[in-house]
C-alpha cells in the first residue's frame, strides 16, 4: 500500500509504499478523518499523529464518507455530490456510483495521511521548515509535490498570511515568494497574479457595469413607454376606422330603406 503524507506548514507530500502488513495493521478498520498514531509506520514517526483523509483501491474508486463498510458498493448519486463528475443530463437526475467505503481495509492501494501533530524527528523533504518553500533542495527524494509552492494568490489570503490590513498594498508582499528569472543576464523576480484585488481600475470598471446597466434599464422603460404610446394610438385609429365604415354602412342602409318607402 502506498502512503501518500502531507505536511499542511510546509505543503509538502512525501508517498511512501510500505509492504509490511505490521505496520499497516494500525490503519486497517479505521474510519475517514480518524487519527492514527504515527509510531506504527517506524521510529522515524514517532509522536507524529496522523488524520485519514482518504484513499483509493487498484481500480481507482475512492473513499466516499458516510458509507459504512469496507468494500466497495454503487450509491445513487446526483450531480454535485462528492466521488460523482459531471453533470446530468436533465435536472434532478441522479446516477449510480460505484464508490469504496469510508473503512480502510486491505484492498486499497493508496492511502491519505495529514499531520496533525509533529513529532520529535524531522522527515526530511516533509517537515523541513528551515528554508522557504521555494528554496528547499531536497536531493534524492523523487516524489515530492508542493502545491503551494509560491504561497496564496487571493488578496485576502495573503492579508492573513502577513497580518496586514485592507489600507496596506498586498503587491509588494508578493514579491517575497515570487519565482526569480534570470533573461537575458538579469535577474527579475515573476509575481503571481493576485486574486481578487481591488484597484481603483477594478472600481472603474464596477461604475462603468453599475452606469450600463442603469442606462439599459432606463432604456428599456422609454422603449416600453414608446411602444405603449404607439400601442394606445394604433388602437384608437383602428377604433376610429371601425366606427366610420359602420356609420358609412348606417348610411347606405338608411339610403336603401329610404329609396324603398319612396
Amino acid at each position: 500500500m502506498k502512503l501518500n503524507i502531507a505536511f499542511p506548514s510546509t505543503g509538502c507530500q512525501k508517498k511512501l509504499e510500505i509492504e509490511d502488513d505490521a505496520k499497516l495493521r494500525a490503519f486497517y478498520d479505521k474510519r475517514v478523518s480518524q487519527e492514527v498514531d504515527g509510531e506504527a509506520l517506524g521510529e522515524e514517526f514517532k509522536g507524529y499523529v496522523f488524520k485519514i483523509m482518504g484513499g483509493q483501491d487498484k481500480q481507482g474508486f475512492p473513499m466516499k464518507q458516510g458509507v459504512l463498510t469496507n468494500g466497495r458498493v454503487q450509491v445513487l448519486m446526483s450531480p454535485g455530490d462528492q466521488c460523482f463528475r459531471g453533470y446530468g443530463r436533465r435536472n434532478g437526475e441522479r446516477r449510480r456510483k460505484s464508490v469504496r467505503g469510508c473503512i480502510v481495509s486491505q484492498d486499497l492501494a493508496v492511502l491519505n495521511l495529514v499531520i496533525v501533530k509533529k513529532g520529535e524527528q524531522e522527515v526530511p523533504g516533509l517537515t523541513d521548515e528551515e528554508k522557504p518553500l521555494c528554496e528547499q533542495e531536497l536531493p534524492g527524494l523523487t516524489d515530492e509535490e508542493k502545491p503551494r509552492q509560491r504561497g496564496p494568490k487571493r488578496a485576502s489570503k495573503i492579508r492573513k498570511m502577513f497580518n496586514l490590513t485592507k489600507d496596506d498594498d498586498v503587491r509588494h508582499y508578493v514579491k517575497i515568494y515570487g519565482k526569480k528569472v534570470e533573461k537575458n543576464g538579469k535577474t527579475t523576480i515573476k509575481c503571481p497574479k493576485i486574486q481578487r484585488l481591488v484597484t481603483p481600475q477594478v472600481l472603474q470598471r464596477k461604475r462603468r457595469r453599475a452606469a450600463i446597466k442603469k442606462e439599459r434599464i432606463s432604456r428599456k422603460k422609454t422603449e416600453a413607454a414608446e411602444y405603449h404610446k404607439l400601442l394606445v394610438q394604433r388602437l384608437k385609429e383602428q377604433r376610429e376606422r371601425r366606427s366610420e365604415s359602420l356609420a358609412k354602412k348606417r348610411a347606405i342602409r338608411m339610403a336603401s330603406v329610404a329609396s324603398k318607402e319612396a
